[in-house]
């Protein structure tokens, strides 16, 4: 499920009437000023009045993108939610049943089985629940929404584009609530650009053949920067006096030079010694850790969320023959409420945390990692109770 970040807001393209007002006000007004768009940008009046014909706001869709509580978990509880014997088992059958898809994508794109199962895993249960959401009304109540219209806008017009060439129909096309569709959730610009034709009947359908779900998958990975037959993701372990502050996206070293300061592979040994790679520590000095290469960054135009991306990332390498993680014994994280109080202080110290949501995301691992530096104590970017009480 691809999450853009935030880019600042759109300014309408349209007619002189258009108004320049790309999302809130009247929603009857707002369609007229996407439709004006549209034509500006090239698309027949016609079919974009047929496409947006109908179009409704869904209540549940704003629900549903409020609703995001399991973000807060941390990631042992996380990937133990979403990380099933189920989905491993199924996951192994995937593999083999169409062993001849992933050769492709492995020939074409470097891309592992394991990376683009566990995707087709978390995001749709291998296709069993693509989601039932009305695609066109969850994408056009998104972008009328004030929170992230930057996002949804243009997938309304990559819609629109799929429509006029056969490939969408505004009333029966669904989805998820955040308008991805298909197996591995790809939004229609995603669709658009990277849909490819996996079993050679001459369509790109992503809700009911594999092939093309898992072939477009691959190459909108591809196309995002991922590097041909790198690795992503592995666990390591840390020496003793190891720098808690050089962990993090935030540093990047050589492999050979974090083999120099003690960094081991927890089993084999670690990649190629040139390669880049950052040391991962999602719950602290006393939680797992792992060694994060370049293509592990390529997650997060996937979704913005560190700990599903941890938790994707981590999915793939068990169906490749990783061993279960070593949990080790973080110490005590916080409440959402607690965190949200922590982002307040945060804040106020002016450290830029985000939005004060109770999830620690990058802005906030980075913030903790900085305070927890200024007050004297090991700078992990794993915040805990006594840290808040302390600020």
């Amino acid at each position: 499920m691809r999450k853009l970040l935030m880019a600042g807001a759109l300014i309408l393209a349209g007619s002189a009437q258009a108004q320049e007002i790309p999302c809130g006000g009247g929603f009857s007004q707002f369609l007229d000023g996407i439709k004006a768009e549209a034509v500006a940008k090239g698309h027949d009046a016609g079919a974009a009045d047929r496409f947006l014909a109908g179009a409704r706001q869904n209540a549940s869709v704003l629900k549903a993108d409020r609703r995001q509580g399991i973000f807060q978990d941390p990631f042992t509880t996380f990937s133990r939610k979403l990380i099933s014997q189920y989905r491993l088992d199924k996951g192994r059958q995937m593999d083999k049943r169409h062993a001849a898809v992933f050769d492709r994508i492995e020939r074409d794109y470097g891309i592992a089985p394991g990376v683009l199962l566990a995707f087709w895993a978390f995001e749709t249960d291998y296709g069993a629940f693509q989601g039932d959401f009305n695609t066109r009304d969850a994408l056009v109540t998104l972008a009328h929404d004030c929170r992230r219209p930057e996002i949804f806008r243009p997938q309304i017009f990559a819609a629109l584009s799929l429509f006029e060439r056969g490939d969408f129909d505004p009333k029966t096309t669904t989805g998820a609530w955040a308008g991805e569709i298909g197996m591995v959730q790809m939004l229609p610009k995603d669709i658009l650009e990277n849909g490819m034709d996996g079993d050679g009947d001459g369509l790109v359908s992503l809700k009911t053949s594999a092939p093309d779900a898992l072939i477009s998958g691959a190459k909108m990975l591809s196309h995002l920067g991922w590097r041909h037959g790198e690795p992503w993701l592995q666990e390591i372990r840390l020496p003793d006096g190891f720098d808690w502050y050089d962990a993090g996206l935030h540093v990047e070293r050589s492999v050979a030079e974090w083999e120099q300061l003690g960094v081991r592979a927890r089993n084999g040994q670690l990649d190629d010694g040139r390669l880049l790679a950052s040391v991962i520590l999602p719950q602290g000095r006393g939680g797992p850790a792992f060694l994060a290469y370049p293509n592990f960054r390529i997650y997060f135009e996937w979704n913005q969320s560190f700990t599903y991306v941890l938790t994707a990332a981590y999915f793939g390498t068990r169906l490749e023959g990783a061993r279960v993680f070593d949990a080790g014994n973080p110490a005590q994280g916080l409440s959402g409420a607690q965190m949200k109080a922590l982002q307040t202080k945060l804040a106020a110290r002016g450290y830029d945390v985000g939005e004060i949501d109770g999830i620690l995301g990058a802005g906030t691992r980075g913030a903790v990692r900085d305070v927890q530096r200024e007050l004297g104590l090991p700078a992990d970017a794993w915040p805990t109770p006594a840290l808040l009480n302390k600020l």
